[in-house]
């Protein structure tokens, strides 16, 4: 129990306060992190012992039986009545005693009614714990909530030695390298159990504890201890089949990667995880997933947005190895550790540049990728590309947008859905190339450059997310002579770091359905236009959430001007205004 006393403490307070109607105590968690250690210790303690009548203990999982959880409530192995007879029994043994029952790892809220119908209330102080990695199964028993945390660094050393050494303590010359393998465990407790076991019955010297430390993530998941391995998949297992691609795509970022949401997303709806439905975008319904995965205990909440949602995520090392481990044993995804024969036909390749052994030169890397004419997606860190395969939906990589490459390798790459270039080079705007306009189904663009898009990307109607470091736009081209209508880009969403463009009645009437825009002015000939273009932009862009606007000089623009009233986030720059014209519910910043 090191780290939970206090824990342990409320809950002895809660199982035995004064309150008299029965009572339901949810833990939650995520899989290792303490959720039955807490319970148990709560069960046995000699407080619990001489308080209740009746103690009892039943482990659920997500495809239960009813009647082996009553015969299990019963003490009981096996039986020729039916469930509603042994419930009847149950509920008869229970009546009029002061009782406690642990419902152990629930995946429903429907596991728990399923028993707890046959548990009465005798106004006497009964009590039920009932432990889960699922927090909305937890929310909905509206009690006091126990939401058990990782260990912090002192909690997780103290645990170690524990598990380790016994009463001993840790010997100096092992010290530090025991502090470095006990950082890599985050602070769950599971690992940090696992690896004190096997560090206790193993030999205590320096060049061992190193070589365990070097490989301390794949050890612990490589199945030779059950107990890890065995709980941590447990809740892949069990998710739902639209939330297992998600879940194993977790693997493409790095270890100890700070993860945006918004990138995630846009990620899974290039892939195609996400099915669509009459009532949401593709974005909302993939914003249902994240949060399933965090209600899941699966991704760890990171740091919220101003608009409440999370922002930015992160995943625990133990749970990214598994993700790999299943996704490489389907080839869901092939990440590149060294160079192996049948790389080239993974159909998602991962090529980090933490992960590729040194050995390897990076020229080896970019020539096995060449090859790679099957591969849909290509994620990487290292300055590689893929030039001869057309079928690539999502390329990420760190380099520079080269114009040259731009024009001849691209732009035949008609299925591409998601393009990223992630290092930040150089403000010389590059050209796109007006025939990028072939790149009928590309719905994300990122960017880290000046680039200068041709009017093609006006045509483009699967866009969904553009993000440019500087994105110069010319104006919309008009509707030509027998052309039936416009070109609107009805997707589009996301338009972000425009650079001196003037938002004409024409330009607002193509995206209509921005959500988050961001504008900016720093040329004289175009800053005398600007009030007209916030002006156009206030009046058609009924869908605008956010707004962010710079100019070059200072200005009060805005002081007559009314914007949309689905605008919650504004973030002002070089302007001039009165705080008290915009609603209070709104994100004001002012420089």
């Amino acid at each position: 129990m090191v780290g939970f006393d206090k824990q342990l403490i409320q809950l002895l307070d809660k199982l035995t306060g004064q309150q008299s109607n029965r009572q339901v105590i949810p833990i939650v968690g995520m899989g290792g992190i303490g959720k039955t250690t807490l319970a148990q210790n709560a069960y046995e303690h000699s407080l619990i012992l001489h308080h209740f009548d009746i103690r009892t203990w039943v482990t659920v999982s997500q495809k239960y039986n009813v009647k082996q959880l009553l015969l299990q409530l019963l003490s009981r192995q096996s039986c020729e009545t039916d469930e509603h007879l042994l419930g009847q029994e149950l509920h008869k043994m229970l009546w009029g005693r002061r009782y406690l029952i642990v419902i152990d790892d629930i995946w429903s809220i429907e596991a728990s009614d399923e028993v707890s119908r046959f548990f009465p209330d005798n106004n006497n102080g009964s009590r039920i714990v009932v432990t889960t990695r699922i927090s909305n199964v937890a929310t909905h028993f509206d009690s006091l909530l126990f939401e058990l945390s990782f260990l912090d660094e002192n909690q997780s050393w103290d645990l170690f030695c524990r598990k380790t050494f016994g009463e001993a303590g840790c010997p100096s010359e092992l010290e530090d390298i025991g502090k470095e393998i006990v950082k890599k465990c985050k602070g769950l407790p599971l690992a940090i159990s696992v690896i004190g076991g096997l560090l206790g019955s193993s030999n205590k010297t320096q060049k061992y504890w190193k070589n365990i430390s070097k490989n301390l993530i794949s050890i612990l998941n490589s199945g030779k201890d059950e107990n890890c391995l065995s709980i941590l998949s447990l809740s892949y297992n069990y998710l739902p089949a639209h939330l297992k691609p998600c879940f194993l795509y977790m693997g493409i970022f790095p270890e100890d990667d700070v993860i945006r949401v918004s990138r995630l997303i846009e990620l899974w709806v290039a892939e195609g995880f996400i099915k669509s439905n009459e009532s949401q975008s593709l974005e909302e319904i993939a914003q249902g997933y994240v949060n399933d995965l965090i209600d899941r205990n699966l991704i760890l909440k990171h740091k919220p947005g101003s608009d409440g949602r999370i922002k930015f995520c992160k995943i625990h090392d133990l749970l990214r190895d598994l993700s790999l481990k299943v996704a490489q044993k389907d080839k869901f995804i092939c990440v590149m550790e060294d160079i192996q024969r049948g790389t080239e036909r993974g159909r998602r390749i991962v090529c980090n540049e933490k992960i590729v052994q040194p050995e390897y030169h990076e020229s080896c890397v970019i020539d096995t990728l060449q090859l790679a004419s099957v591969t849909r997606s290509l994620i990487s860190n290292i300055n590689s590309r893929l030039s001869n395969n057309r079928l690539l939906r999502v390329m990420s990589f760190n380099d520079e947008p080269d114009e040259n490459y731009l024009r001849w390798h691209i732009i035949d790459k008609v299925n591409m859905r998601y393009l990223a270039y992630n290092k930040r080079i150089s403000s010389t705007p590059v050209k796109l190339p007006s025939s990028m306009g072939v790149l009928w189904n590309l719905q994300t663009i990122y960017i880290e450059r000046h680039m200068e898009a041709p009017s093609e990307i006006w045509k483009m109607r699967q866009l969904r997310h553009v993000t440019i470091w500087g994105l110069h736009l010319h104006d919309p081209p008009s509707k030509s002579r027998g052309q039936q209508d416009v070109f609107v880009l009805q997707n589009l969403q996301t338009l972000k770091n425009v650079v001196n463009f003037v938002w004409s009645e024409e330009a607002c009437k193509r995206v209509v359905n921005v959500r988050t825009l961001s504008i900016r002015y720093d040329d004289d000939l175009k800053l005398a236009r600007k009030d007209y273009s916030l002006y156009t932009i206030g009046k058609y862009l009924h869908k605008l959430e956010s707004l962010k606007y710079s100019s070059l000089r200072p200005g009060n623009v805005l002081q007559k001007l009314t914007f949309p009233s689905s605008l919650k986030k504004l973030n002002l720059l070089n302007c001039m205004i009165s705080l008290g014209k915009f609603n209070s519910d709104w994100f004001v910043t002012q420089s």
